[in-house]
Protein backbone atom coordinates (compact mmCIF):
# COMPACT_ATOMS: atom_id res chain seq x y z
CA UNK A 1 0.00 0.00 0.00
CA UNK A 2 1.20 3.30 -0.87
CA UNK A 3 3.08 5.09 2.42
CA UNK A 4 0.17 8.17 1.84
CA UNK A 5 -3.01 5.76 1.90
CA UNK A 6 -3.75 5.88 5.30
CA UNK A 7 -3.73 10.09 4.89
CA UNK A 8 -6.22 9.78 1.67
CA UNK A 9 -8.44 7.51 3.86
CA UNK A 10 -9.11 10.22 6.41
CA UNK A 11 -8.77 12.96 3.86
CA UNK A 12 -12.30 11.03 2.17
CA UNK A 13 -13.81 10.77 5.93
CA UNK A 14 -16.53 13.46 6.16
CA UNK A 15 -15.64 16.46 7.98
CA UNK A 16 -17.47 15.07 11.28
CA UNK A 17 -16.15 11.87 11.25
CA UNK A 18 -12.78 13.48 11.32
CA UNK A 19 -13.57 16.27 14.23
CA UNK A 20 -14.73 13.48 16.39
CA UNK A 21 -11.61 11.10 15.37
CA UNK A 22 -9.87 14.12 16.37
CA UNK A 23 -11.23 14.40 19.85
CA UNK A 24 -11.69 10.89 20.86
CA UNK A 25 -7.71 10.62 20.33
CA UNK A 26 -6.89 12.98 22.68
CA UNK A 27 -9.56 11.30 25.45
CA UNK A 28 -7.78 8.28 24.40
CA UNK A 29 -4.56 9.67 25.03
CA UNK A 30 -5.65 11.22 28.48
CA UNK A 31 -5.07 14.69 27.21
CA UNK A 32 -9.04 15.07 27.79
CA UNK A 33 -10.48 13.43 30.88
CA UNK A 34 -14.04 13.37 32.36
CA UNK A 35 -15.61 17.05 33.16
CA UNK A 36 -12.51 18.56 30.90
CA UNK A 37 -13.86 21.44 28.45
CA UNK A 38 -14.40 20.32 24.73
CA UNK A 39 -13.69 23.18 22.03
CA UNK A 40 -15.85 24.83 21.38
CA UNK A 41 -18.64 24.59 17.73
CA UNK A 42 -16.86 27.53 16.79
CA UNK A 43 -13.65 26.80 18.00
CA UNK A 44 -13.84 23.18 16.19
CA UNK A 45 -15.39 25.06 12.97
CA UNK A 46 -11.90 27.10 12.83
CA UNK A 47 -9.61 24.84 13.89
CA UNK A 48 -10.44 22.31 10.96
CA UNK A 49 -11.80 24.39 8.40
CA UNK A 50 -15.27 23.31 8.39
CA UNK A 51 -18.98 24.92 8.91
CA UNK A 52 -20.40 25.34 12.72
CA UNK A 53 -23.29 22.94 10.80
CA UNK A 54 -20.18 20.10 10.56
CA UNK A 55 -18.83 20.98 13.97
CA UNK A 56 -22.21 20.85 15.79
CA UNK A 57 -23.12 17.54 13.86
CA UNK A 58 -20.10 16.04 15.15
CA UNK A 59 -20.29 16.80 18.83
CA UNK A 60 -24.09 15.89 18.60
CA UNK A 61 -22.91 12.61 17.31
CA UNK A 62 -20.27 12.31 20.25
CA UNK A 63 -22.97 13.15 23.10
CA UNK A 64 -25.44 10.58 21.31
CA UNK A 65 -22.73 7.80 21.89
CA UNK A 66 -22.70 9.48 25.41
CA UNK A 67 -18.78 10.14 25.09
CA UNK A 68 -19.45 13.62 25.65
CA UNK A 69 -22.48 16.44 27.50
CA UNK A 70 -23.51 19.45 26.12
CA UNK A 71 -24.52 21.58 29.28
CA UNK A 72 -26.78 24.60 28.11
CA UNK A 73 -24.74 27.79 28.70
CA UNK A 74 -21.80 26.28 29.96
CA UNK A 75 -19.70 24.07 26.74
CA UNK A 76 -19.27 21.11 25.79
CA UNK A 77 -17.44 18.32 28.25
CA UNK A 78 -16.07 15.17 28.26
CA UNK A 79 -18.74 13.08 29.83
CA UNK A 80 -18.20 10.82 32.84
CA UNK A 81 -18.93 7.04 31.83
CA UNK A 82 -22.29 5.55 32.75
CA UNK A 83 -22.38 3.16 35.22
CA UNK A 84 -24.32 -0.21 34.78
CA UNK A 85 -25.92 -1.95 37.70
CA UNK A 86 -26.59 -5.47 36.33
CA UNK A 87 -23.92 -7.12 38.32
CA UNK A 88 -23.57 -7.26 42.25
CA UNK A 89 -20.17 -5.28 41.96
CA UNK A 90 -19.06 -1.65 43.55
CA UNK A 91 -19.00 1.53 42.09
CA UNK A 92 -15.39 1.31 43.04
CA UNK A 93 -15.08 -2.24 41.54
CA UNK A 94 -16.74 -1.26 38.46
CA UNK A 95 -15.07 1.70 37.53
CA UNK A 96 -11.70 0.32 38.19
CA UNK A 97 -12.06 -2.23 36.03
CA UNK A 98 -12.51 0.57 33.33
CA UNK A 99 -9.17 2.22 34.29
CA UNK A 100 -11.10 4.98 36.63
CA UNK A 101 -10.80 5.86 40.09
CA UNK A 102 -13.58 6.36 42.44
CA UNK A 103 -13.29 9.30 45.31
CA UNK A 104 -15.82 8.79 48.27
CA UNK A 105 -16.46 11.65 50.03
CA UNK A 106 -17.75 10.48 53.40
CA UNK A 107 -20.43 12.57 54.94
CA UNK A 108 -21.43 11.24 58.04
CA UNK A 109 -20.67 7.96 59.98
CA UNK A 110 -22.16 7.11 63.52
CA UNK A 111 -24.50 4.84 65.52
CA UNK A 112 -27.75 5.69 64.84
CA UNK A 113 -30.84 4.11 66.83
CA UNK A 114 -33.85 5.39 64.88
CA UNK A 115 -34.16 3.58 62.11
CA UNK A 116 -36.61 0.74 63.27
CA UNK A 117 -37.51 -0.26 60.04
CA UNK A 118 -34.37 -0.41 58.37
CA UNK A 119 -33.37 -2.42 61.56
CA UNK A 120 -35.84 -5.16 60.49
CA UNK A 121 -35.34 -5.67 57.26
CA UNK A 122 -31.12 -6.63 58.67
CA UNK A 123 -32.78 -8.80 60.55
CA UNK A 124 -31.76 -6.88 63.74
CA UNK A 125 -34.32 -6.66 66.90
CA UNK A 126 -34.62 -4.82 69.92
CA UNK A 127 -32.55 -1.19 70.32
CA UNK A 128 -29.47 -2.45 68.96
CA UNK A 129 -27.99 0.58 67.00
CA UNK A 130 -27.33 0.72 62.96
CA UNK A 131 -23.85 1.83 61.82
CA UNK A 132 -25.23 4.66 59.35
CA UNK A 133 -22.35 6.12 56.66
CA UNK A 134 -23.44 8.55 54.10
CA UNK A 135 -21.07 8.86 50.90
CA UNK A 136 -20.59 10.78 48.29
CA UNK A 137 -19.25 8.77 45.68
CA UNK A 138 -17.13 10.64 43.02
CA UNK A 139 -15.62 9.54 39.53
CA UNK A 140 -12.70 11.97 38.20
CA UNK A 141 -13.39 14.80 40.50
CA UNK A 142 -17.74 14.70 39.07
CA UNK A 143 -20.32 13.03 41.29
CA UNK A 144 -22.02 10.46 40.78
CA UNK A 145 -24.30 8.95 43.31
CA UNK A 146 -25.21 9.90 46.96
CA UNK A 147 -25.56 6.44 48.97
CA UNK A 148 -26.03 6.24 52.36
CA UNK A 149 -25.17 2.71 53.83
CA UNK A 150 -26.45 0.98 56.80
CA UNK A 151 -25.04 -2.13 58.68
CA UNK A 152 -25.49 -4.05 62.16
CA UNK A 153 -23.35 -1.99 64.56
CA UNK A 154 -22.87 -4.84 66.88
CA UNK A 155 -21.04 -6.43 64.16
CA UNK A 156 -19.69 -3.77 62.23
CA UNK A 157 -19.40 -0.68 64.66
CA UNK A 158 -15.95 0.16 63.70
CA UNK A 159 -17.11 1.25 60.34
CA UNK A 160 -18.67 4.39 62.19
CA UNK A 161 -15.16 5.51 64.15
CA UNK A 162 -12.85 4.45 60.96
CA UNK A 163 -15.12 5.21 57.79
CA UNK A 164 -14.03 4.85 54.28
CA UNK A 165 -12.27 7.66 52.43
CA UNK A 166 -10.95 5.17 49.70
CA UNK A 167 -11.77 2.23 48.98
CA UNK A 168 -14.58 -0.49 48.64
CA UNK A 169 -17.22 -1.36 51.22
CA UNK A 170 -17.41 -4.16 49.92
CA UNK A 171 -14.04 -5.49 49.76
CA UNK A 172 -13.46 -4.33 53.22
CA UNK A 173 -16.43 -6.81 54.74
CA UNK A 174 -14.76 -9.62 52.91
CA UNK A 175 -11.40 -8.60 53.88
CA UNK A 176 -11.91 -7.09 57.41
CA UNK A 177 -14.53 -8.89 58.47
CA UNK A 178 -14.37 -11.98 56.34
CA UNK A 179 -18.67 -11.82 55.00
CA UNK A 180 -18.69 -12.87 51.54
CA UNK A 181 -21.62 -10.61 49.78
CA UNK A 182 -23.64 -12.53 46.85
CA UNK A 183 -26.73 -11.13 45.84
CA UNK A 184 -29.05 -8.08 46.53
CA UNK A 185 -32.96 -7.31 46.29
CA UNK A 186 -33.32 -3.97 44.90
CA UNK A 187 -36.25 -1.16 44.81
CA UNK A 188 -35.86 1.03 41.87
CA UNK A 189 -37.59 4.05 41.29
CA UNK A 190 -37.43 7.71 40.01
CA UNK A 191 -37.62 10.58 42.66
CA UNK A 192 -36.75 14.27 42.57
CA UNK A 193 -33.41 15.79 43.96
CA UNK A 194 -34.14 18.02 47.20
CA UNK A 195 -31.52 20.74 47.69
CA UNK A 196 -29.44 19.42 49.54
CA UNK A 197 -28.81 16.31 46.91
CA UNK A 198 -28.84 18.75 44.37
CA UNK A 199 -26.05 20.42 46.12
CA UNK A 200 -23.95 17.80 46.47
CA UNK A 201 -24.92 16.25 42.86
CA UNK A 202 -24.47 18.91 41.31
CA UNK A 203 -28.16 18.87 38.81
CA UNK A 204 -30.55 21.58 39.60
CA UNK A 205 -32.99 20.90 42.51
CA UNK A 206 -36.18 19.05 41.76
CA UNK A 207 -34.23 17.05 38.94
CA UNK A 208 -34.98 13.75 38.03
CA UNK A 209 -32.97 11.19 40.19
CA UNK A 210 -32.73 7.41 40.27
CA UNK A 211 -33.51 6.05 43.52
CA UNK A 212 -31.69 2.71 44.43
CA UNK A 213 -32.96 0.76 47.59
CA UNK A 214 -30.89 -2.07 47.90
CA UNK A 215 -30.81 -4.84 50.71
CA UNK A 216 -27.70 -6.93 50.18
CA UNK A 217 -26.98 -10.43 51.33
CA UNK A 218 -24.17 -12.53 52.16
CA UNK A 219 -23.07 -16.16 50.64
CA UNK A 220 -25.21 -17.58 54.17
CA UNK A 221 -28.27 -15.72 53.27
CA UNK A 222 -28.50 -13.18 55.87
CA UNK A 223 -29.06 -9.57 54.85
CA UNK A 224 -25.87 -7.58 55.65
CA UNK A 225 -26.37 -3.78 54.28
CA UNK A 226 -28.85 -1.29 53.39
CA UNK A 227 -28.60 1.16 50.76
CA UNK A 228 -30.59 4.02 49.93
CA UNK A 229 -28.84 5.41 46.89
CA UNK A 230 -29.27 8.69 44.84
CA UNK A 231 -27.98 8.13 41.39
CA UNK A 232 -27.52 11.01 38.71
CA UNK A 233 -29.76 10.01 36.01
CA UNK A 234 -27.75 10.80 33.31
CA UNK A 235 -24.64 8.99 34.32
CA UNK A 236 -26.45 5.47 34.95
CA UNK A 237 -28.80 3.11 33.60
CA UNK A 238 -30.22 -0.55 34.23
CA UNK A 239 -30.31 -3.21 31.62
CA UNK A 240 -33.30 -5.05 31.89
CA UNK A 241 -33.96 -8.64 29.72
CA UNK A 242 -37.21 -9.14 29.61
CA UNK A 243 -38.16 -13.22 28.25
CA UNK A 244 -41.87 -14.10 26.90
CA UNK A 245 -43.03 -17.04 28.16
Amino acid sequence: MPRDQPTRNRQRQPAYQRIQRAILQRIEREKLKPGDAVSSERELARAHGVSLMTARSALAGLERQGLVERRRGAGTFVAVPKVNYNELVSTTELMAGRGFSVVSRVLGAKLVEDQPEIAARLGITGSSALVKLERLRQVEREPLALETSYLDGTKFGELAAKPLERGSLFATLESRYRTQLAYADEEVDASAADRRAAALLRVTEGAPVLRIRQLIYSTQGQPVIYVLGLYRSDRHKLLIRRFRR
